[in-house]
């Protein structure tokens, strides 16, 4: 079960750098009184509603899930360094439910990993205290950097948290440093799966700096050590770093740029013995709300016999929104990417703030040029009366003769307050 084993928690929010962003903080107001900290707080609700369908070819029927994901929060104000927030998160079928959610049974539907829960999401305490820096332990909503190796995967209806303690320092002007420890991450397949729990020994080191006009520079480390038997093969040590940001070329026109490098050899008792090594160059343009990005990133595999893997990220923001690759293939991954959006705007109609995203994945493995097929993914969504979010999202995955044809297709409907 997802259990609660220190009663406390971090929250780090981040995009393509790492930012330590929450109402509690540094920046939490400060009260006098313990009881006047609680009674200034912050309560929050999000909901969620969606529904989801799935074809793929390997699959006796299609599945459908309509699914409403809630969560009530509220954050405290500060008392002596002091601030704290918990939050509950409730999800639930509310019509269909024929679909494997990864514990009915279901094996002759899609998966589509959205299982009934209630749980504490999040409850934290951290403490401001010292000059610029902020000291944090228990569960936490950790996303670092682009979350390609740390990440909630909040595109699902249940989080992925983290029982952790961390450290979170900006001393030196432009640099944050975070540490953190991590002893059991609370997985998205919900309290009654029974891989719902990792237990791990896991250090994770994040260091981003901004202080060069139009660059981000990271730099992180992962010591990944998994307690069950079944997961040993994912005990990793990576070590990388990530140059990323955007220069101004002509009014109202930006170049887009970023590159990242990482190895990965195995750590403690992985019964492979291996090294690979991750890949990332992309480039683009952005104007008049026109953005155009293209890209490879590689997965790497040591000659077949095992692959870089990332078992804390958020997966579904890579390699294609139909999830064909949310465990790298032992021979590795090379994802071809083309990406074009639009952000609408100044046409003076109601669909100002309309945002529209293509994109197109062209996949290889790494060692052995096997062809794993083609993707391409659409979505459209818009914010109307100021707090609602309208999103339809749409992938199909092209197999050739690798996995099996796959499309999803998803409407969603999300507010807070």
């Amino acid at each position: 079960m997802k259990t609660l084993f220190v009663p406390i928690n971090l929250f780090l929010v981040a995009s393509t750098a790492l930012t330590y962003a929450t109402t509690v903080g540094a920046s939490a107001q400060e009260t006098e009184t313990i009881i006047d900290a609680i009674s200034s707080g912050t309560a929050y609700l999000d909901e969620r509603f969606r529904v989801e369908h799935v074809t793929d070819d390997s699959k006796l029927f299609n599945g459908t899930a309509a699914t409403l994901r809630s969560k009530l929060g509220y954050k405290t104000a500060a008392y002596k360094g002091f601030s704290g927030t918990i939050e509950f998160e409730h999800s639930a079928e509310i019509f269909g439910g024929d679909y494997n959610n990864g514990i009915n049974g279901k094996t002759a539907y899609p998966a589509i990993i959205d299982a009934n829960h209630t749980e504490v999401n999040q409850a934290f305490l951290a403490f401001t205290g010292i000059e610029k820096t902020t000291i944090a332990a228990g569960r936490q909503a950790m996303n670092l950097g682009n979350q390609r190796f740390v990440g909630t995967v909040g595109w699902r209806q249940n989080d992925q948290t983290f029982d952790a303690a961390a450290i979170i320092n900006n001393s030196i002007d432009d640099l944050t440093v975070v540490y953190s420890y991590v002893w059991n991450v609370n997985r998205i397949f919900g309290n009654d799966h029974p891989s719902g729990d990792l237990k791990t020994k896991t250090n994770i080191v994040n260091a981003s700096y901004k202080g060069i006009k139009g660059f981000t520079i990271e730099a992180y480390g992962l010591l990944i050590d998994l307690d069950a038997i079944g997961v040993k093969a994912l005990n990793s040590k990576t070590f990388g770093a990530r140059l990323s940001g955007s220069q101004d070329i002509a009014e109202g026109t930006k170049v887009l740029y970023s590159a990242e490098y990482a190895n990965q050899t195995d750590y403690k008792a992985n019964p492979f013995s291996y090294s690979a090594d991750y890949y990332n160059v992309e480039a683009g343009v952005a104007v008049n709300g026109f953005t155009i990005k293209a890209g490879i990133e590689t997965l790497g595999s040591d000659e077949g016999a095992t692959s870089f893997t990332t078992p804390l990220a958020t997966l579904h923001k890579f390699n294609g929104w139909a999830d064909k690759f949310l465990n790298t293939p032992a021979n590795g991954l090379r994802d071809f990417y083309g990406q074009a959006s639009y952000a609408v705007a100044d046409t003076g109609t109601e669909i100002d703030g309309t945002n529209i995203t293509v994109i197109y994945h062209k996949f290889k493995s790494d060692f052995g040029d096997i062809d794993y097929g083609s993707e391409i993914d659409v979505s459209v969504s818009k914010k109307i009366f100021k707090q609602f979010t309208i999103l339809l999202k749409y992938a199909n995955y092209n197999a050739d003769t690798w996995s099996s044809d796959t499309s999803k297709f998803w409407f969603q409907v999300a507010t807070r307050f």
